[in-house]
């Protein structure tokens, strides 16, 4: 008896629990798309050609993005210069040199810890402690955010870099390496022209 009436309890609760499950799952989907709605329905209208081509100005009351715009495009392209070959060269010497165990199981760890800040924290430090050490040390008031934002979103994608170049760069027949080496090239030479060029594909996912 006690374990008949335990069985339907239980089955009772683990019922309620799903049903709150899907109700919470339900709610928070139903308000995501409220939002995305909302803001679609008030935005679209409101999009133009003047929008996205001026800046704003409060003496035409004209309202544009194109700084904005421009400043993403500018910090998008100038993380890429940066970012790209210090996260291809980690991920080359982590998969070919580095011999150190101990060393690598640092870096690995440095980078899932990296990986695994919230971006708030991120943005914080940047506005905080880069901006006005920018500004301090370069004397440049007008590009200290641009350049902070810059050097922050560079720390924030760096890990993803190199974890997905290590995933690419050991998924590269060992064959291809040997082959190359075997007709004279160089390491240096074989990893440039032979291990990155066949694990481009990963790499630029």
């Amino acid at each position: 008896m006690k374990g008949s009436a335990f069985s339907s309890s239980r089955k009772i609760w683990i019922s309620c629990m799903k049903a709150l499950m899907y109700l919470c799952s339900g709610l928070t989907g139903a308000l995501v798309l409220f939002l995305m709605g909302y803001v679609l329905i008030k935005g679209i209208p409101n999009i133009s050609w003047e929008l996205l081509s001026t800046a704003p100005s409060y003496l035409s009351d004209r309202i544009g993005i194109l700084p904005d715009l421009m400043n993403t495009l500018y910090i998008v392209l100038a993380t890429i210069v940066i970012v790209l070959p210090l996260g291809v060269g980690a991920a080359i010497y982590l998969t070919e040199y580095a011999k150190n165990k101990k060393l690598v199981a640092v870096m690995e760890y440095a980078a899932e810890t990296l990986s695994g800040i919230p971006s708030i924290i991120y943005g914080l430090v940047g506005m905080l402690v880069l901006v006005p050490g920018i500004r301090k040390l370069f004397g440049v008031p007008d590009g200290a955010s641009l350049l902070a934002a810059i050097i922050v979103l560079a720390i924030m994608i760096l890990p993803s870099i190199i974890k997905v170049s290590v995933t690419a760069l050991e998924a590269v027949p060992k064959e291809y390496e040997d082959a190359s080496l075997a007709l004279g090239a160089t390491p240096v030479e074989t990893y440039l022209r032979v291990s990155v060029p066949a694990a481009k594909s990963g790499i630029a996912a």
